[in-house]
């Protein structure tokens, strides 16, 4: 917390004031970290199919996590740690896949209405779920994109006209 304010050219105080605790400091830290990977995403070139934004998106978020590992190491590490109120981490993070999910172009048609509705949210749980293992230091730098993008397909598969090499067709998307 002091090289925090050092950094920010601030008092010791000054963030605790603003913010309240630790905790709330840190969830405000993760909402900009959110935002930053909704800004490079919105400033990339667009892609025409929302499976391929959702990579794309998937890639700016690992990029953005290991620009500062250690920060985002601890910032990740006080999410799961209750604020005098709640963040705004989990609306920050399901507007930044809902931004990458589009209007769903190129996810099946049937099952488009449902993909919207739900993969902004499985989306997030799923990505601060790799998060936490590579906060935890289960997951190695150099794995982090690989496991990113490999949880983005697996929900993106279920609501795809292809499936997997020996996947049985459904009548209804996995999720």
């Amino acid at each position: 917390m002091r090289d925090l304010s050092v950094e920010a050219g601030v008092s010791f105080a000054t963030p605790f004031n603003q913010f309240g605790s630790k905790a709330a400091i840190m969830h405000g830290i993760s909402e900009r970290r959110i935002d930053t990977m909704a800004k490079r995403f919105a400033a990339a070139s667009p892609l025409p199919n929302a499976a391929d934004r959702v990579l794309m998106a998937t890639d700016i978020a690992t990029e953005v996590m290991l620009e500062e590992p250690m920060v985002n190491r601890a910032v990740m590490g006080w999410l799961g740690t209750a604020a005098p109120s709640p963040g705004g981490v989990w609306a920050h993070s399901t507007a930044f896949w809902a931004l990458a999910l589009g209007a769903g172009e190129g996810l099946a048609a049937r099952w488009r209405e449902q993909a919207l509705r739900c993969l902004p949210g499985q989306l997030a749980f799923a990505f601060r779920g790799v998060l936490s293992f590579w906060t935890a230091g289960e997951l190695p730098d150099s794995a982090l994109a690989l496991n990113a993008r490999e949880m983005a397909i697996a929900l993106l598969l279920g609501f795809s006209e292809r499936r997997p090499p020996g996947a049985a067709p459904s009548s209804s998307p996995v999720v």
